[in-house]
């Protein structure tokens, strides 16, 4: 009896990790065209789910991630090719929507922006070492005792090993 727990505990936490995303696409949304379903599924893991923003529509438990998948699948029935139904939602959404924007002036944040952050975040923070550090100090100058005892050094030095 010892030995199912562990293995109930790691089912139960695989289902709670992964099951959401597993059943994201509800059987009915789903086409019954395999080749059809196929394509619908490779545009929508190209798709930004709006609400979550970090994952695919098709990964997504959204309701707004549902609705655009339906539109997906209706756009595949209705004909239209890979990149124009990408082009319908985009059209609606935005670049946004796509995980792979286009590199285009108005896109120009979400490819550079990070980067930009970053840059400003390391230079602040030199900027702000840089002013808390504190100025070396020019070193006391030798008493008359240290030049007489440096002098004397000096002196006793062999010839050709003068400063």
């Amino acid at each position: 009896m010892s030995r199912r727990r562990p293995a109930a505990a790691l089912a139960l936490a695989t289902g709670l990790l992964f099951g959401p995303a597993a059943l994201a696409v509800e059987p009915d949304e789903m086409l019954k065209d395999p080749r059809l379903e196929a394509r619908a599924e490779t545009i929508s893991k190209t798709l930004r789910c709006v609400v979550c923003q970090n994952e695919n529509i098709d990964d997504s438990g959204a309701p707004l991630a549902a609705d655009m998948r339906r539109l997906v699948r209706e756009r595949v029935v209705a004909g239209d090719t890979d990149d124009q139904v990408r082009a319908y939602l985009v059209a609606r959404y935005g670049n946004f929507v796509l995980l792979k924007p286009p590199l285009q002036p108005d896109t120009w944040l979400l490819w550079f922006g990070p980067a930009a952050v970053l840059l400003v975040a390391a230079a602040g923070f030199s900027a702000a070492y840089l002013r808390r550090r504190p100025a070396a100090e020019a070193p006391a100058p030798l008493s008359t005792d240290e030049r007489r005892r440096l002098d004397a050094l000096l002196a006793d030095t062999p010839p050709g090993n003068t400063p």
